[in-house]
């Protein structure tokens, strides 16, 4: 039975003051949205802390367009810490929206982001909470209807038996959709199964209770998920795609946080998409096409949010900033604006090239002291042609003499270890290089300011990702990840390089939860039994739990994560599609194997990928790219 829709939040402050930052749970908010009529509730649920969620952009975007929808009412919630979430348990108090306090239980339609694959165990932890059944199949008629979207959808099946529906792609119209034909159904006293069904028809969703797995000697052990017979349901589902960024606002609602959140700033999508064509990167080739923001409509909104916000900060946020092809020109007319104001500009990266710290230095954000980022992501130049990233060293060593010269005396550099024909070469490379930007730096700054010259590098480990050219390579075993990582920190050997590199073991499951099928569900529910939450904070992950988990279910997590897919074999997420066609994504790993590179589709021709053709967009550029 559906839990009544009253406020709870008494019986939440009792508990605060004995839980760590309570100002989590306080709903002070300027902006929030406070509807107490509508009859139709929607609660978006980020699945981290409140200070992680707060600032995250699609959450915003989604509860923006919701909340403006006549007869519908938005709010959000957060993971409440481990420490409220026993006491929560402890006096059957259940997860709570932020907003008004009502039960999650008691909103008509529950919507998670699923950031990344290691959130899993939060989600259940969350639904747990909440008192809603764990899977989909368990829930009652009156239980909320339970949807996921966000990056981590192209391979959805270890966390399909969770969703009711999932949504791939681009969510500002296919929301509104979902949500409408959630309320009608509700409205017009259809069960709970056909209103999950009728989802399937709404662009873009798809339905996983709507599949059956199917294994046989043409897919991996994990089968291929087809439509249960007369279901309805497509073969196929492919994204939801906007065609024009420029449709949509370029700032949604703002609500200005009560405490302190990870990115506390104004942020602007500036554009969505990008064609580099980075060929371990699953983002990449995911949220193609490329729609840039014009420039007009980014700075007018900037100005507009910073002065109903007060914040001193705005960051012009993509996948590729200085890609955007105005993106010089819309710095200078932010700054021009903004002069006097204490008021910056920030853009998350920079292009691994003078350009790039041209906009740096452009932007002002941090002073000199906070340092530049780059991403050469491998050491040598055979290895960067291998993963597309078609930069080479002299523009690094480039972009490091400008900014140098240009009074910055940080560096952090991004590499990756582990990628697909990687030797020990490659691996020693990285130190050299860093060595050799460090000696650059103390080439070129003043002698009295040579001892501040620092570079940091950090290794991340490759996980293989779906939808991508190395979508069929084995991630490397442990052994041979810790070896190397040892190989690269005894060739360190210059005090003014720092070297730091992630935990293999997370990587390692990251890199099961990214491959395995709907059998992975298990796992998760194991993981998540087992006491596993915040799997994404360092302190919290705990490996011996995964793996105590995974022997539980018959999973062998070494084996799953090292082994290769047969190019010709079904791959277990092949019903979900970002457009991009898979014959593109095979030529890309035979060119990779060659070491061939592919060009940026937005500066030269039509490289083939097949989502322009596939979904009916294009390339949506506000000038010629630089």
């Amino acid at each position: 039975m559906r839990p009544e829709r009253r406020s709870r939040y008494e019986e939440l402050e009792r508990l605060l003051g004995r839980v760590e930052r309570p100002s989590r749970y306080v709903d002070h908010e300027w902006g929030a949205a406070h509807d107490e009529a509508s009859d139709f509730r929607v609660c978006l649920m980020y699945p981290d802390t409140y200070e992680v969620g707060q600032s995250n952009l699609g959450l915003a975007i989604l509860y923006s367009v919701l909340n403006e929808q006549d007869g519908m009412a938005c709010e959000r919630s957060y993971l409440p810490w481990v420490d409220l979430a026993d006491l929560m348990r402890e006096k059957g108090l259940p997860l709570l929206s932020l907003e008004s306090s009502f039960p999650v239980a008691s909103f008509d339609v529950l919507g998670f982001s699923i950031a990344h694959e290691l959130v899993g165990t939060n989600i259940l932890e969350a639904l747990d909470l909440a008192g809603i059944a764990l899977r989909g199949d368990e829930r009652d008629e009156d239980d909320p209807i339970v949807i996921g979207g966000g990056p981590s959808v192209y391979n959805p099946e270890p966390l399909a038996p969770v969703f009711d529906a999932i949504l791939l792609g681009d969510g500002e119209e296919a929301i509104v959709e979902m949500a409408r034909a959630v309320r009608d159904g509700r409205r017009a006293g259809l069960p709970r199964r056909e209103i999950v069904s009728g989802l399937a028809s709404v662009d873009g969703v798809y339905v996983p209770s709507s599949y059956r797995i199917a294994v046989d000697a043409g897919t991996t052990r994990w089968g291929r998920a087809v439509p249960v017979e007369g279901a309805g349901a497509p073969a196929v589902v492919r994204k939801r795609v906007l065609a024009a960024l420029s449709a949509t606002p370029a700032v949604p609602r703002q609500v200005v946080p009560y405490s302190e959140v990870v990115f506390d700033r104004l942020a602007i999508e500036v554009l969505r998409g990008c064609a580099r064509g980075c060929r371990f990167c699953q983002a990449g080739m995911t949220y193609r096409p490329v729609r840039e923001r014009p420039e007009g409509q980014v700075v007018s909104a900037a100005l507009e949010a910073l002065g109903q916000t007060g914040y001193d900060e705005v960051s012009l946020t993509s996948l590729s900033t200085t890609d955007h092809s105005a993106c010089a020109h819309m710095l200078t007319s932010l700054n021009r604006s903004l002069e006097g104001t204490g008021t910056s500009v920030s853009i998350p990266s920079q292009r691994l090239d003078s350009f790039g710290v041209e906009m740096a230095a452009a932007c002002h954000s941090g002073g000199k002291r906070s340092g530049l980022t780059f991403a050469p992501e491998a050491g040598t130049q055979r290895l960067r042609d291998v993963i597309n990233k078609n930069v080479t060293e002299d523009d690094l060593m480039g972009a490091a003499a400008r900014a140098f010269g240009n009074g910055w005396r940080r560096m952090k550099l991004y590499f990756m270890i582990g990628l697909p024909t990687e030797t020990d070469e490659d691996v020693l490379a990285i130190p050299q290089l860093a060595e050799r930007v460090v000696g650059l730096g103390r080439e070129l700054v003043p002698k009295p300011q040579r001892s501040a010259v620092s570079v940091s590098v950090s290794v991340a480990v490759f996980v293989p990702k779906s939808w991508t050219p190395f979508q069929w390579e084995g991630q490397l075993p442990l052994g041979e990840v810790r070896r190397r990582q040892g190989l690269l920190l005894r060739a360190c050997r210059d005090r003014s390089i720092r070297v730091s590199y992630h935990d293999p073991e997370a990587s390692q499951v990251e890199a099961v939860l990214s491959r395995i099928g709907r059998e992975g569900f298990g796992l998760v529910e194991a993981a998540w039994r087992g006491g596993c939450r915040f799997d994404a904070w360092t302190e919290r992950f705990s490996y011996p739990a995964w793996r105590d988990a995974a022997r539980s279910v018959g999973i062998d997590l070494d084996e799953v994560a090292s082994a290769p897919y047969d190019r010709a074999s079904d791959l277990p997420w092949d019903h979900v599609s970002p457009g991009i066609s898979k014959g593109f994504l095979e030529r890309e790993a035979i060119r990779a194997q060659r070491g061939a590179t592919t060009p940026d589709c937005t500066r030269t021709s039509c490289t083939g990928c097949g989502v322009c053709q596939e979904l009916d967009v294009a390339n949506d550029l506000a000038g010629e790219r630089r």
